[in-house]
């Protein structure tokens, strides 16, 4: 019996290759290229640009169809162009036929307004993940985010990345040999102070008794220092510094209730206004923040040191493009 001839296509078995592709807004180039050089890969080539009435442009210029793609985009001033940008990038790839696209934002735009505090306010950070969403994220990378709720807002898988192995590590370095503590700028943040303690040899924690007036955003009173910092090298930290005023007024409280010195670890470095002079004013020995969002050489100041994060973003991204556990990168608890 003569075998049935089959058309060439349709012998045609073997699977095609994974590809993982990295593209890059324009807020924060540095870090994607760094991401990028981990990976051994190089960023696609993009065209964005602004047309004269500030409406967003954007194209890659390679073809995306049936990759695996990572879009990274901090939100960074002016946040709402570097979030229009980004959503436009996610739509420019799920039209070009990217099989998933996973989105990383090491700096969540809108993260503080997790809730409402009164009437008549919008929950922004649940709308900025709904706009994500539709534009067509299949998941999302992100770290340090304000309240971990902010996971529950996207409709889909979310990598919740901690900076404190990066900036605990530096701390423990550095200052290991002397006697610590542990302070958290609010009792808020009691938990994440719990983790750096654990991490830093059990350092007893502190934290500032404040008081915030929800009409006046960006202002807080340092009350009082509540735990026992006197003769003890206090590490101040927080998620963000944006203004500089919460956490230069910490600083100041530690250093009237006797602490030896003040240093103070952070996340995401916005550094808003008044920012860097508060920081230089406040006393604390050393300012150690990541690269989540770009620092201008203005903004740069004797005692600020920058960590990159470009190596934890980059070990998310291989776990999720080779269908590996994230959780594994911080020991099973993230």
């Amino acid at each position: 019996m003569k075998e049935k001839e089959r058309h060439p296509s349709a012998s045609i078995k073997k699977r095609p290759k994974r590809r993982l592709m990295v593209l890059s807004g324009r807020a924060h180039p540095g870090l994607a290229q760094e991401v990028a050089a981990d990976l051994g890969t190089e960023l696609v080539p993009t065209s964005a640009y602004n047309f004269a009435n500030g409406e967003i442009y954007v194209r890659f210029e390679e073809s995306v169809r049936g990759a695996d793609v990572f879009i990274l985009q901090s939100h960074t001033a002016p946040i709402n162009e570097a979030i229009m940008e980004h959503l436009l990038m996610i739509d420019a790839a799920k039209r070009a036929s990217a099989k998933r696209i996973t989105v990383v934002m090491p700096f969540y735009g809108y993260a503080r307004q997790d809730k409402k505090h009164r009437g008549r306010e919008p929950i922004s950070a649940r709308m900025i993940a709904d706009m994500f969403a539709v534009a067509g994220a299949d998941r999302l990378i992100c770290i340090d985010l304000h309240t971990d709720q902010i996971q529950g807002f996207f409709d889909g898988p979310v990598d919740h990345l901690m900076a404190i192995p990066i900036l605990s590590a530096y701390v423990a370095e550095k200052y290991g040999d002397q006697d610590l503590a542990v302070v958290s700028p609010d009792a808020g943040r009691i938990k994440v102070a719990e983790q750096w303690s654990k991490r830093l040899g059990g350092a007893p924690l502190a934290f500032i008794h404040k008081t915030r007036d929800i009409n006046r955003p960006n202002e807080t009173v340092a009350n009082r220092v509540v735990g026992e910092v006197e003769g003890r090298v206090c590490v101040l930290v927080d998620d963000m510094i944006d203004t500089g005023g919460t956490i230069a007024k910490a600083a100041d409280a530690l250093m009237e209730a006797g602490a030896k010195d003040v240093v103070i670890a952070a996340t995401h470095p916005i550094l808003s206004g008044p920012a860097v002079e508060r920081l230089q004013a406040c006393g604390a020995r050393e300012i150690i923040v990541t690269n989540t969002l770009p620092i201008d050489p203005e903004q740069e100041f004797d005692g600020l040191t920058v960590l990159s994060i470009a190596p934890l973003i980059s070990a998310a991204v291989r776990e999720v493009f080779l269908d590996g556990s994230v959780t594994s990168l911080f020991g099973g608890r993230a």
